[in-house]
């Protein structure tokens, strides 16, 4: 049995639906079923993601390396993910992890608490969200962001890009910094290679900006 715990950002729907409103996929997911990201269940009409607090893989790496280059360069960051992602890129270098169910990975248990803790002892000052992608296992990145905050330590995040406007909001407002993959700049190639849209991704550039974040592209 997965441990689940409710998700943010959806809505109900008649007949036990739900519609999910994190990215621009706007998932409407019928009862016992997962949306897109495959880690995001509706369970009676309740919506719940299945990864909080699930990391599959966790390093400490350069900053440099997820690449921020501008963001305290030279040291290292506590780097994480957990199953999952809202894209289907052809070319994805961490597909075994990104393209897989919760189930279908070995995933460990940490609270975003225990996660922060580490940080300290490890002397990182990040925290960095990344591998896979953050957006869809975004209640655990806010709660990470905020635990850590709390120990002098940053949570950045390493994203697609591909989040609606609220769930952005939301993440802002705890978050130290945000690199996102502009992967093309044609709808094409987005359709194509990645199973999306370029539009959202740009939107979300522009949301960045306006809000002030350190973002890197």
């Amino acid at each position: 049995e997965l441990a689940a715990r409710p998700a943010r950002w959806w809505k109900k729907k008649e007949g036990l639906k739900v519609e999910c409103g994190l990215c621009p996929h706007h998932c409407v997911v019928s009862d016992i079923e997962r949306g897109a990201c495959g880690v995001r269940e509706n369970r009676g009409g309740e919506y719940v993601t299945l990864v909080h607090s699930r990391p599959c893989s966790m390093h400490i790496d350069p900053i440099e390396k997820k690449p921020f280059f501008h963001v305290l360069p030279g040291t290292g960051s506590l780097s994480l993910a957990t199953v999952g992602c809202n894209f289907e890129c052809h070319f994805c270098q961490n597909w075994e992890i990104a393209q897989a169910r919760p189930e279908q990975v070995k995933s460990s248990f940490l609270s975003p608490e225990e996660l922060a803790g580490i940080a300290v002892r490890e002397k990182t000052p990040t925290i960095a969200c990344t591998y896979t992608e953050p957006v869809v296992w975004a209640e655990y990145v806010y709660d990470i962001a905020a635990a850590s905050r709390l120990k002098g330590v940053r949570t950045v995040m390493v994203s697609n890009g591909y989040i609606d406007e609220e769930p952005l909001n939301d993440l802002c407002s705890v978050l130290g910094a945000v690199k996102v993959d502009l992967k093309s700049f044609t709808q094409k190639f987005y359709q194509e290679q990645c199973k999306g849209e370029v539009k959202p991704v740009l939107d979300t550039l522009r949301r960045l900006r306006k809000k002030g974040m350190w973002t890197e592209i």
